[in-house]
C-alpha cells in the first residue's frame, strides 16, 4: 500500500486550521502509551510515556483524533506491532540540529530488522559528509530523536553488540528489536 492510496482513505477527515500549531494524539501499544505530535501534515514527534526528554511541554489542549496524519501512524504501528514491516511511509518532519538531522536521515535507512553501531553512523557521516565524528557525538543525536521507532533509534547499538541507552528504555529497546527478529546472539546487555 503506498501513501497515495492511504490520502483516498482519508477523503473524508476533518480539517483543522494550521499554523504554528503542534496537535497531539495518544495511542496505546503493546509497549505502552505512545504520544504523537504533528504539524497539521507531518509527524514531529514520537515518545513513550515518561521516557527521557518526552514531550511534556505539548499542551494537552491541543489533543486532536481526526488528522490524518495520525491516522496513518496508528495504521503504520499495529502493522508493526503485528510483527509485519509497513510498506508505506509516514510524512516526518523531525526538529534538530543540522548534525542531528544527518544523523537521523542515516537512521532511516536502517533495514528492518538489522542493526549497526554509533561508530558504523559516524563512520558513514565522515565518508559521506566530510563531518568527523565520534561514536559518542553520533549516540547524543540518537538519543534526542524525537519520532522514537519511525526513525528506528533502537537499531542502533554500541561496539560489538553492547546494547546501550535507549531514551524509551532499554526493556524497550530488547523488544523492538526481538519484535523485528534480531539475533540475541548479536547483542549483550551492558
Amino acid at each position: 500500500m503506498n501513501l497515495c492510496n492511504l490520502k483516498e482513505l482519508g477523503k473524508n477527515v476533518k480539517l483543522v486550521e494550521r499554523g504554528n500549531m503542534e496537535y497531539i494524539q495518544t495511542m496505546q501499544s503493546p509497549l505502552g502509551k505512545l504520544t504523537a505530535s504533528s504539524d497539521g501534515d507531518n509527524i514531529t514527534g514520537l515518545w513513550f510515556e515518561n521516557q527521557k526528554y518526552y514531550a511534556a511541554t505539548l499542551e494537552k489542549e491541543n489533543e486532536v483524533h481526526d488528522l490524518f496524519v495520525f491516522q496513518l501512524v496508528e495504521k503504520w504501528l499495529d502493522l508493526y506491532f503485528a510483527g509485519s514491516k509497513p510498506d508505506f511511509s509516514i510524512p516526518i518532519a523531525p526538529k534538530g540540529s543540522p548534525f542531528r538531522q544527518a544523523v537521523w536521515k542515516i537512521l532511516r535507512t536502517i533495514p528492518y530488522g538489522e542493526i549497526v553501531t554509533y561508530g558504523d553512523i559516524a563512520k558513514q557521516l565522515k565518508e559521506t559528509q566530510g563531518m568527523n565524528t565520534s561514536a559518542r557525538a553520533v549516540g547524543g543525536a540518537v538519543g534526542h530523536n524525537p519520532i522514537s521507532i519511525l526513525i528506528p533509534c533502537h537499531r542502533v547499538i554500541g561496539a560489538k553488540g553492547k546494547l546501550t541507552g535507549y531514551a524509551g528504555g532499554i526493556d524497550k529497546k530488547v523488544q523492538l528489536l526481538k519484535l523485528e527478529h534480531v539475533s540475541p546472539e548479536k547483542l549483550y546487555m551492558s
